[in-house]
């Protein structure tokens, strides 16, 4: 593997106690950097209190579940991406991941009709997204399912969209905007904060198919979503560190959430993806509070920290779907 940085100690400590809100490892239907049980070990020596386990095609429920069993303490979050592979906008799928356990709901990435329809092309040099070439197998086998809206011709949220966002709201979980176009970020999230919705990330707005522009992230803070700052966005040139540090600095640092999306074989360990985003902001001129707010505050809100010791499904089951 190639050599990477390594962070700082100042990083590690400011980083203390964080969540990263989006990373990929095995078990995985591709190559990943490391596991899950492995990884759990890793994140606890260096101080960080937990991840949300994320997959384009597989719920991690029931392998969050597994990692706490293993590692007793450490706050291994699951999650459902709404993808083809879990039947798209599934109530069902939320539903019954919510009585799992788990805690973010991605909405459509790889299957969205924003993902499917994107014509823009990655900066040259841009390292290629490990799911592209799943993707193109899918296709080239005639198996790649039909793209999965979220919002109809007219721009409207689909009723099915609305179920799910009311699921959400009900079980308090947390909804992440996963690959949809800025048009439909938009609508999406008036349509979840009008359903309740308390807890609300904007995934990675700077990444090729979403390029949220800067006055629109802002206006989606004020209706009090997290815009998500993913560590492989930059570092894997799909947008410059500075436009990546420009958005943070135009936005706020409150309104920010920091993440590695990492896992894949040939980037820097998981373990260190937030504490090298903190050594690059302070490097910029953020201040520690604002790393602090971003790394460790915002992210344990969107994890569920707060409910990490509940059991599976507890205060979930045995309550009706949307129910306060």
């Amino acid at each position: 593997m190639a050599d990477h940085p390594k962070p700082s100690a100042r990083a590690r400590e400011l980083v203390a106690g964080a969540y990263d809100i989006h990373i990929h490892v095995a078990p995985d239907v591709m190559r990943r950097r490391t596991d899950d049980l492995t990884l759990a070990g890793r994140f606890a020596e260096v101080g960080l209190a937990g991840f949300v386990l994320k997959s384009h095609y597989v719920p991690t429920t029931e392998r969050a579940a597994v990692v706490r069993a293993a590692v007793p303490g450490f706050g291994a979050v699951g999650a459902i991406t709404l993808n083809a592979s879990v039947g798209g906008m599934n109530p069902v799928a939320v539903e019954i991941a919510a009585r799992g356990g788990a805690q973010v709901v991605w909405l459509p990435t790889v299957d969205s009709a924003n993902q499917r329809a994107c014509t823009a092309a990655d900066p040259e040099g841009a390292t290629p997204p490990m799911w592209a070439r799943l993707q193109a197998e899918l296709r080239e086998a005639g198996i790649a399912a039909d793209p999965v809206d979220v919002v109809g011709p007219g721009g409207a949220v689909l009723e099915r969209t609305r179920q799910v966002l009311r699921l959400i709201a009900g079980h308090d979980m947390t909804l992440a905007t996963g690959h949809l176009s800025a048009d439909e970020i938009d609508v999406v999230v008036d349509a979840a904060v009008a359903e309740g919705v308390r807890r609300i990330v904007i995934t990675h707005p700077e990444f090729t198919s979403q390029r949220v522009a800067i006055d629109r992230q802002r206006a989606l803070a004020a209706k009090g979503a997290l815009l998500e700052r993913c560590f492989t966005t930059p570092h894997s040139g799909k947008v410059s560190w500075e436009t990546w540090f420009e958005h943070i600095g135009a936005v706020g640092a409150e309104h920010s959430v920091l993440s590695s999306d990492l896992g894949q074989p040939f980037n820097p360990p998981v373990e260190d993806g937030l504490a090298l985003l903190a050594d690059r902001l302070l490097a910029e001129g953020f201040t520690e509070e604002d790393v602090r707010t971003m790394a460790v505050v915002n992210s344990r809100r969107l994890a569920g920290a707060e409910r990490a010791d509940r059991p599976a499904g507890a205060e979930r089951s045995d309550r009706p779907a949307g129910a306060e």
